[in-house]
This record gives C-alpha cells, sequence and structure tokens, in this order.
C-alpha cells in the first residue's frame, strides 16, 4: 500500500445537535475528511438532528456520511450509508435496501473470517479494532499482522479503529486504508486541535 491512509472521523456518542455545528465544521476545515460516521445510540429525534447537520457540514466538503447500523434513519435523512457494528450479519439485508450506490461498512473486532465474510456479502469496507489499550468491545485488539495481512491479499478497504495514538498511527499507517478516529478528541477543550495533534 503506497498512499497515505485516509481520516475516517466518528462523531461523539451522545452528542447533542445543538452544540455539535461548530466544532464539527471547525474540525473539517482544519483536516481532510474522508467519510463521517454518527454513532447509532440514542433518542430517534436528537440521531435525526445531529443526521441533518453532519450531513450539511458535511456534504458541503464533499464527505460522506454513514451512520451505525440505522438503516431507516439513513434513507430518511439522506445520508450515503451504513456502518454495521456486528460483522457480517445484515450486510446483504442492508445492500438489498440502501441499493448498490449506497456506503455498507462492516465492523468485524479483530476476525478476520468476519472480514472475509462481509466482503463476501457486499460491504465496501471492514472496520477491525480496537488497535489500542482498551476495555471497551469483547477485549481482543486487532493485532497489526491482521491489516498486513488484508492489505496484502484483499482488495476491499480496510479500516483500523479503536484508541489510536501517534504512535499507533505511524505504525498502522503503510497497512490501512482509513484510521478512524473519534472519541480519541472529543474531550478535549478544543477537539479539532487535537485531532491535529494526533494526525499530524
Amino acid at each position: 500500500m503506497d498512499q497515505q491512509p485516509q481520516l475516517y472521523l466518528i462523531l461523539p456518542t451522545g452528542a447533542s445537535a445543538a452544540t455539535l455545528a461548530e466544532r464539527l465544521a471547525a474540525i473539517m476545515d482544519r483536516v481532510p475528511v474522508a467519510c463521517l460516521r454518527i454513532p447509532g445510540a440514542g433518542d430517534e429525534a436528537e440521531l435525526g438532528r445531529i443526521a441533518d447537520i453532519a450531513r450539511e457540514i458535511a456534504h458541503a466538503r464533499d464527505v460522506a456520511v454513514v451512520i451505525e447500523d440505522h438503516i431507516r434513519l439513513a434513507q430518511r435523512h439522506g445520508l450515503d450509508g451504513v456502518h454495521l457494528t456486528d460483522g457480517t450479519r445484515g450486510v446483504r439485508e442492508a445492500r438489498k435496501e440502501l441499493g448498490p450506490d449506497a456506503i455498507v461498512g462492516a465492523f468485524c473486532g479483530s476476525s478476520r473470517h468476519d472480514g472475509m465474510g462481509a466482503a463476501e456479502a457486499g460491504a465496501d469496507y471492514v472496520s477491525f479494532g480496537p488497535v489500542g489499550n482498551t476495555a471497551l468491545g469483547r477485549g481482543t485488539a486487532a493485532p497489526r499482522d491482521l491489516f498486513e495481512w488484508w492489505s496484502e491479499m484483499i482488495e476491499l478497504p480496510v479500516v483500523a479503529e479503536g484508541a489510536l495514538t501517534r504512535d499507533l498511527i505511524a505504525d498502522l499507517s503503510p497497512v490501512c486504508d482509513f484510521l478512524a478516529i473519534g472519541p480519541e478528541i472529543w474531550a478535549a477543550d478544543d477537539p479539532a486541535a487535537a485531532l491535529v495533534a494526533l494526525w499530524g
């Protein structure tokens, strides 16, 4: 893999639509973002407001927007697709519902098998993680050699996520298409500055 990975930005879980716009625009004006992901947890009405704000800001900058798991919300709010958090399950259904042009991504933890299943089912990308030290998820880290194998053997784009640090970004950059950053920056007073410091 010759080129540097692109930034895949994850919005904060439980974000308030009222405070999101300014912070999101500030980030996207400072660092090029390839894709924006909306976490799927929360009230439907609030998620809808967040989806509208995210779509407006991102599409003005030619950035795609996906939402975790909610196919109907993606359709209703004009988003570009979904990010499925349960691996291979649901990929075919999402593709059928959203059509061939939508983005369908799948989080596959640390499972090469799940990643290959998602690819065969029609996913546009797979995501593995966590890559860093975190108690979140199932506790099984996705090792570097998984990304190395994937980038050598599989053409489908691969995303690394979960507790990324500057050192991990440097280490994983040669073997990933995208690096997903979100929780790493949103607790900072200035998330845009935190991202610049992390991303470089």
